[in-house]
């Protein structure tokens, strides 16, 4: 038996429930990992809450960890006992001690990278690397725009985004994150609480607007979101922090020819390969010190409901994680 984090139907933070779970031997494919370290993304909150349904209940929750090879199942061929691995994958079921998965899904971690920083970059890292590299190929040059440019993902997206050759515009809510995203790359920080970002973006780009703007807030943002860009701009929608967009008029994008599409890492990392490149890429940028993978926030693994109290009510900066 190990301790994990499970919710046994979908609702706020009290759902999560810190109880023993069996963890059987590792099927055929399969590989046991004892975790080190644990990431916390926003995707948890939309599980948690049934945003996205889980398939049945009661049901693990998180899709990021690091740790150690355990055991591994008939046929495994990716990894050994032993090995230092990391993952973003489903199904949920990281917020535990131990836990089996797709053999195929890990990545062998560089001894250069810690596990807690390991932890709390591969989500949001290899989603950096599809937006930036896949879902729009950021080039020298270009102005861009992200929102919550001082979360998780902002951090990375701006730093990397800078290392391509780009300017970056972000949105923030305060004088300290606009701060903290300053020292991450980002050029130009939008105090949103207090300017507007359209009309800054206006200004910004001298009326020139923006080839893509990448968003994660949801219904709070996207329509402004379009008016910042340019005449077959692309608006990438990955996350909806601020809830679900809902009845969208397909001809507000008409007048300039937009764009728009909702992305999402498992559609990119769809395959071995395709995986392997991404955390590769990622590896290539921190090892290099282009980009800064800083875990800001640590709690124990029996205190997932504080985190998710603290990531919903964005009083978190940077990586955030939790400890076996």
């Amino acid at each position: 038996m190990v301790k994990a984090i499970r919710i046994h139907k979908p609702g706020p933070v009290d759902a999560m429930v810190f109880e023993d779970v069996a963890v059987p031997p590792p099927g055929p494919g399969e590989a046991r990992v004892a975790h080190k370290a644990i990431g916390i993304n926003f995707i948890d909150v939309y599980h948690r809450t049934g945003v996205y349904v889980q398939p049945s209940y009661p049901a693990g929750i998180g899709m990021e960890g690091s740790g150690i090879v355990e055991a591994v199942g008939e046929g495994v061929t990716e990894v050994k006992v032993g090995d230092r691995v990391a993952y973003a994958s489903p199904p949920p079921g990281s917020y535990a001690e131990a836990r089996n998965l797709k053999a195929w899904a890990l990545v062998k971690l560089p001894a250069d990278i810690p596990f807690e920083q390991a932890a709390g970059m591969m989500l949001q890292g290899m989603t950096v690397e599809y937006l930036l590299r896949r879902t729009y190929q950021v080039k020298p040059g270009d102005t861009i725009l992200v929102h919550a440019a001082a979360g998780g993902v902002g951090l990375i997206l701006c730093q990397w985004a800078k290392h391509l050759g780009a300017t970056v515009i972000g949105t923030v809510s305060s004088d300290a994150k606009a701060e903290l995203a300053r020292a991450h790359g980002c050029h130009h920080p939008i105090i949103y609480t207090r300017e507007n970002f359209v009309e800054r973006v206006k200004e910004i780009t001298n009326g020139k607007l923006l080839p893509v703007v990448y968003d994660s807030i949801g219904k709070d943002t996207l329509m402004n979101s379009m008016q910042c860009l340019r005449t077959r701009g692309l608006l990438v929608s990955f996350g909806q922090a601020s809830g679900k967009l809902e009845n969208f008029d397909m001809t507000s994008l008409a007048p300039k020819s937009l764009y728009l599409t909702r992305p999402g890492l498992f559609n990119y990392n769809a395959t071995r390969a395709e995986l392997e490149e991404s955390a590769a890429a990622l590896f290539d940028v921190v090892r290099a010190g282009k980009v800064r993978i800083e875990i800001h926030h640590k709690y124990a693994l029996k205190d997932a409901r504080q985190a998710h109290l603290d990531l919903e009510g964005r009083k978190t900066t940077g990586g955030h994680i939790l400890i076996p």
